[in-house]
């Protein structure tokens, strides 16, 4: 203790304040000020562990009660960001107990910031719903309308992701009558929590109903996510990448590690449906890997079925079978329904880019039907149904779903939508009419550019006119069809545009080389490869991915002879020349996924972050 109070006297930086605390047995305000003041500090720096221990010595040394369970709670929420459940768990447990014990007035804002943590926990321990009453109390604690909001707008969304539950709606509603009124970000949650509400009861959601905060908005973090996942119901593609790009770096950036498999999953869904799908199999895969480590098997079950979709539209049935089971059992066993929901999704991709119609359509029944039909992105497979049951010969019943689809995609006012619902129109129109709604579909993906669905598009066009005895023209839309599924990792459809190239009379050279050199390497070998041709070290990098510096050099060692490269300067040429490819038209990866920016790597995580073991991640 001697030594405390000597170091404590010779140091004026941070650690005057742990020195200080180390030899005070009894509550003393200033030393409890003096730590408060060091976490405001740390959480600058981004590192909430450090946040965690410094409130949670100050709650020891308060001698206010108010103050304590203040101190305790923000403890608590700092172990939250940093993924250590455990701990969250018991700091949790002390400002509880002192509430129930003590006779001094809590502060609202206090009391709904308890109830926020205990949602997290209630979360965690996959009890979504008992998270949303727990969400409920603590909005109606408080008169601070951004914290209402935060807490109301996780109510809605886990609300909606619980698994099927006779309170559902009850709660949707509820939620949606605790949300205030206003103009600006209240007006944007409230609608919000309307369409969660109308999606429960089986209603139709306005797609114009659908608000964004302004730019001047203060958007707390937990509603950043929600708004980019709301940007699916838009079908604003261009808006969720963004948000969801933003939301990862900042918690990267923030050390915000519980965080961090939530914004993944988003990054993950964004970079899938803007057809970026090697930059999104290696979202997911980190994803998934940092769930597990964290103990978050929500969020592991919910990548793993966005995963199985990725892995679907590359043919990989035993991939897809065992992310979609995953995924699945995650759902059933943990009250959970969007794992399960891109599990199903996966499945029906699987079967249509295998041509296996009836069992889409069986599926797609199975589904609407089911306990995840309230999921949105089933709209997204609306054209697919359409295309299937055409395939099949039953014209009515695509008819009745392309009305339905019709409705979504002009409201939205989307290129995407519109240029499938131009296409799958063309599938039932008459001769006379058809060339035009698939040129049409071609000119509304020029302006929005989605390459796996333009792709699908010159498929469709270019096995129409084949059949109608354009071959010329037909292999033109085949061809580029091809080369793109080829750019993409999409096997079996690159398979079935070689095959209609053949049948229109195109000698194809040898196809067993993949058209992208990257497509060789695993997600994370790609991770870490698009990281070192920034300059950064392998330290940096495993900053970055959570991964040590050894990790790193052995990914680069395998990645290196499958890319025929020997050097860090061999590689950023080949990228380069990938670029230069992709920029005139020709064969490559889309340039935005070959480099990350070096802006992308938080220079926080660079110099003071260490892999999730390091950081005394728990395992649940």
């Amino acid at each position: 203790m001697a030594a405390h109070r000597a170091l404590a006297q010779a140091v004026d930086d941070d650690r005057r304040a742990w020195h200080l605390a180390a030899f005070t047995p009894h509550p003393d305000e200033e030393v409890a000020g003096q730590l408060v003041e060091l976490a405001v500090r740390a959480r600058l720096r981004g590192g909430q562990t450090a946040v965690s221990a410094a409130y949670a010595r100050a709650a020891q040394l308060s001698a206010d009660p108010a103050r304590a369970i203040h101190r305790w709670t923000a403890a608590a929420e700092a172990a939250a960001e940093a993924g250590l459940w455990r701990r969250t768990a018991d700091l949790v447990d002390k400002a509880v107990r002192l509430t129930e014990t003590t006779t001094t007035p809590v502060p609202g804002s206090v009391a709904a910031q308890l109830a926020a943590v205990r949602a997290k926990l209630a979360v965690e321990a996959d009890r979504p719903l008992d998270a949303v009453r727990l969400l409920h109390q603590g909005a109606q604690a408080t008169t601070d309308i951004p914290a209402k909001l935060s807490l109301l707008g996780l109510a809605g969304y886990y609300t909606w992701a619980s698994a099927t539950h006779p309170d559902q709606q009850a709660l949707a509603r509820r939620t949606e009558e605790l949300t205030p009124a206003g103009e600006g970000l209240p007006a944007v949650v409230r609608s919000i929590n309307t369409a969660f509400r109308l999606i429960l009861e089986g209603q139709p959601v306005d797609t114009h109903a659908h608000l964004t905060p302004a730019p001047a908005d203060h958007v707390p973090p937990e509603l950043r996510f929600l708004i980019a996942f709301q940007s699916l119901h838009r079908a604003d593609r261009t808006g969720m990448l963004s948000d969801a790009a933003e939301l990862a770096g900042s918690c990267r950036a923030q050390g915000r590690l519980g965080r961090m498999p939530q914004a993944l999953t988003l990054l993950a869904i964004a970079q899938l449906l803007d057809g970026r799908h090697p930059a999104a199999r290696a979202t997911a895969a980190e994803g998934i890997a940092l769930a597990a480590d964290l103990g978050q098997p929500f969020w592991r079950g919910y990548l793993a079925g966005v995963h199985a979709w990725l892995s679907a539209l590359a043919g990989d049935d035993h991939q897809v079978a065992a992310l979609a089971d995953q995924a699945v059992h995650a759902a059933d066993h943990r009250n959970w329904m969007p794992g399960a929901c891109w599990a199903q999704c996966a499945r029906v991709m699987l079967d249509l880019g295998h041509g296996r119609h009836d069992a889409v359509l069986a599926r797609l029944d199975e589904a609407m039907a089911g306990p995840t039909r309230h999921a949105f992105i089933w709209r997204y497979l609306w054209p697919d149904h359409i295309e299937a049951a055409i395939r099949v010969g039953d014209r009515r019943r695509a008819g009745e779903r392309l009305a339905a689809y019709a409705q979504w995609a002009e409201a939205t006012g989307r290129a995407t939508p519109l240029a499938a619902l131009h296409r799958v129109r063309a599938l039932l129109a008459p001769n006379t009419t058809a060339p035009a709604l698939f040129e049409r579909a071609l000119t509304l993906h020029a302006d929005e550019p989605q390459p796996f669905d333009q792709a699908r598009t010159r498929l469709l066009y270019g096995e129409w006119l084949r059949r109608h005895k354009s071959r010329a023209e037909a292999r033109t839309h085949l061809h580029a069809a091809m080369e793109a599924f080829d750019r993409l990792a999409a096997t079996p459809w690159a398979a079935r545009a070689a095959a209609e190239l053949r049948a229109a009379g195109y000698a194809l050279p040898d196809r067993a080389r993949p058209a992208d050199p990257l497509a060789v390497l695993t997600p994370q070998e790609l991770q870490v490869v698009r990281l070192a041709v920034t300059g950064a070290s392998n330290r940096e990098i495993g900053a970055h991915l959570f991964l040590s510096p050894r990790t790193v050099a052995s990914h680069l060692y395998k990645a290196f002879p499958k890319l025929g490269v020997t050097s860090r300067a061999e590689l950023a040429r080949l990228l380069d020349r990938l670029e230069s490819q992709r920029a005139s038209g020709g064969p490559g990866t889309p340039k935005t996924e070959l480099r990350h920016s070096p802006k992308q790597i938080p220079q926080g995580l660079l110099t003071g972050a260490r892999t999730p073991g390091q950081l005394g991640v728990q395992k649940q």
